[in-house]
C-alpha cells in the first residue's frame, strides 16, 4: 500500500516507520527544523524496542507518490491549512485518515477536501518529537482505530479492511469498530482531561493519580466531556470512565501530555480543539463545564503569546 504521513511527529512518524519497516510504501512530511533534519538525515523513531531509522529520500514536502492513503496528523489548528493544501496533491478517492486530537477534524477535513474519502480515527501513544529529526516513544499502548465515516461503500469497507491488514504485517495493534465516532470522544474524553491537567499543574499522570484530590478533579473534567458526549448522543456509556482509570493503574504513567510539552516549549497548544471544544459544546447544549473552563481560561494566555511568536 502506498502511504503518506502529514506531519511526521509522535503520531504519524512512529506508525509511519512501522508500515514503512514491514514494506509498506511510505513517505513523510513534516515542516521547519524537524523536515529540514530529515531531509539531511532522514528520520529517527527511538523506542523501547529499539530505534527505526527512515533514509531521508523517503522525506519530502513536494512529491507524495500518488498515495493510497493519507495518514494525517498535524495538529488540530493546522487541519484546514493543511487540508486546503494537501487539495491539489490528491487524486480522486484518495482515502484520508485522521489521526489527531479533537472531534471535528474529520469534518474541516471533508470540507476541504471533497473528492477524498475520510476516515475517522484516533492514536493511543506516548510520544513526541525530542529533536529536529527525532520522534521518541515512550513506554505505554500503541495503537490506533480507525473507519470510514457514516455510511461507508464497499470499497471503503475494502481498503479498511487492506489498511487493517497492513497493521498487523506492521505489528501495530488495530482495529475498525462498528462506531468510529463513539471511539473518537472515548480519545476526546480522555485527552482532554488528561492533556488540560498534565499541562495545567505540571505533574505526570502518575502524580496526578496519585493524590485523591487531584485525582478526581482529573475524573471531574473528563466526567463534564463525557456528559457533553451524551447530550450529543454519542454512544459512550456512563461507566466508560471507570475503565479509563483501571487501564491508566496498569501503567507506569510518569509521562506527560503533548499539551504539557508545547507548553512547556514555548509553542501553540491544541486548547480550542480540546478544553475549549467542551466548554463550547457544553454551553450550546446547556451541559455545565467549569472545570474545563478553568483549564481553557488559565492556559489561553500562554497559548495565544505562543501563537503570536510562531507567527
Amino acid at each position: 500500500m502506498r502511504l503518506a504521513v502529514i506531519g511526521a511527529g509522535g503520531v504519524g512518524g512512529y506508525f509511519g516507520a512501522m508500515l514503512r519497516a514491514a514494506g509498506e510504501e511510505v513517505v513523510f512530511t513534516a515542516r521547519g527544523e524537524h523536515l529540514r533534519a530529515m531531509q539531511h538525515e532522514g528520520l529517527r523513531v527511538v523506542t523501547p524496542e529499539g530505534t527505526l531509522q527512515v533514509p531521508p529520500g523517503a522525506c519530502t514536502d513536494e512529491d507524495l507518490r500518488d498515495p493510497e492513503t493519507v495518514l494525517f496528523c498535524v495538529k488540530s489548528y493546522d487541519t484546514a491549512q493543511a487540508a486546503a493544501a494537501l487539495g491539489p496533491r490528491l487524486r480522486e478517492g484518495t482515502v484520508v485518515l485522521s489521526l489527531q486530537n479533537g472531534v471535528d477534524n474529520e469534518e474541516l477535513i471533508a470540507r476541504s477536501l471533497p473528492h477524498c474519502a475520510v476516515f475517522g480515527g484516533v492514536s493511543y501513544i506516548y510520544s513526541t518529537i525530542t529533536r529536529p529529526g527525532e520522534v521518541t516513544v515512550a513506554p505505554g499502548p500503541r495503537r490506533i482505530v480507525f473507519a470510514p465515516l457514516g455510511t461507508s461503500s464497499a470499497r471503503l469497507r475494502a481498503h479498511a479492511g487492506q489498511l487493517l491488514e497492513a497493521c498487523r504485517r506492521a505489528h501495530i495493534s488495530a482495529e475498525v469498530p462498528a462506531d468510529i465516532t463513539a471511539e473518537i470522544w472515548k480519545k476526546f474524553i480522555f485527552i482532554t482531561g488528561a492533556g488540560g491537567l498534565t499541562a495545567l499543574t505540571r505533574l505526570t499522570l502518575a502524580e496526578i493519580l496519585a493524590v485523591d484530590a487531584t485525582r478526581e478533579l482529573l475524573a471531574e473534567a473528563m466526567g463534564e466531556t463525557l456528559a457533553v458526549a451524551r447530550a450529543r448522543g454519542v454512544a459512550v456509556p456512563q461507566e466508560f470512565l471507570d475503565g479509563v482509570f483501571t487501564t491508566l493503574r496498569k501503567f507506569d504513567n510518569t509521562t506527560r501530555s503533548s499539551l504539557y510539552y508545547d507548553l512547556v516549549n514555548g509553542k501553540p497548544m491544541e486548547l480550542e480543539a480540546l478544553p475549549g471544544t467542551v466548554v463550547r459544546l457544553g454551553a450550546a447544549h446547556g451541559v455545565p463545564t467549569p472545570v474545563n473552563r478553568t483549564i481553557y481560561a488559565a492556559l489561553l494566555p500562554y497559548h495565544i503569546h505562543n501563537s503570536e511568536r510562531r507567527r
